[in-house]
């Protein structure tokens, strides 16, 4: 008998990171006084951005995925601008959805994957072009004011650098997502009592909770039918329509 073993599969993240991302958009809209919501929002974006990574390995089309998150990303801008000027205004350029800073990350990875197979053997020319579109993206992240700026598109550049299920990999992807999330984001911190100990804990570090999902999935996709992956991309610009209409009605939680 085969020994069992738990795992999650890849529509079990894609399911997981869009309730995450639903609890921390209610708090942005329906719900402010909740503040464990966005706490627990935290985690979303690191599945998603790993989604992300995982998805540009797989796919045997990559014009096809980069077509359907530039679409999305067009479609989800104006419910995005909605709910971050709490329902007061369609334009809003300081800052871009999440679908953009992934469309970002795309294009490096294929720029990356282009010089490797063409460099092949020449290592230090492909680590250091690597490094150059890190800093490439970072740079095109923070002045193009894409969600999460800069540090959102490094998030998933270093789930596409450290992607293997090798235990130097999850160790390099707790280092690298703790320096981002905590060094470069920093942001608020949360009051914490321990044992009659009190300290602060830095919110965006709640984001390496997100490596637990993550490092249980092995590959195994679990739902593949077209419905349900077009439905997860509609579900960004859906619930946020939803939350602000939510919102103009006048719904507290």
């Amino acid at each position: 008998m085969k020994e069992s073993r738990f795992d999650i599969s890849s529509a079990g993240l894609h399911i997981l990171g869009m309730v995450i991302m639903l609890m921390d958009h209610a708090w942005v809209t329906i719900a402010p006084s909740h503040d464990w919501l966005t706490w627990v929002g935290r985690i979303a974006f690191p599945i998603i951005a790993f989604l992300t990574a995982e998805g540009y390995f797989r796919t045997k089309n990559f014009k096809g995925y980069l077509g359907r998150m530039i679409l999305f990303a067009l479609l989800a801008e104006i419910p995005f601008n909605l709910m971050n000027t709490g329902g007061s205004g369609f334009f809003y350029p300081l800052h871009q959805n999440v679908l953009f800073t992934f469309v970002i990350a795309l294009l490096l990875m294929r720029c990356i994957d282009k010089v490797r197979d063409k460099f092949e053997k020449k290592a230090a020319l492909v680590m250091f072009f690597s490094g150059a579109m890190l800093l490439v993206g970072y740079l095109l992240g923070s002045f193009l004011f894409v969600d999460y700026y800069g540090a959102g598109v490094v998030t998933v550049l270093i789930f596409y650098f450290f992607h293997e299920r090798k235990w130097w990999a999850f160790i390099l992807q707790a280092i690298c997502l703790y320096y981002v999330n905590v060094e470069m984001m920093g942001g608020l911190t949360v009051p914490m009592e321990l044992f009659g100990q009190s300290f602060e804990l830095h919110q965006q570090s709640l984001a390496l909770l997100a490596l637990i999902p993550i490092w249980l999935y092995r590959g195994r996709k679990g739902n593949e039918s077209v419905l349900f992956r077009f439905g997860c991309y509609f579900f960004y610009p859906a619930h946020m329509l939803l939350l602000v209409a939510l919102m103009l009605l006048g719904v507290r939680i």
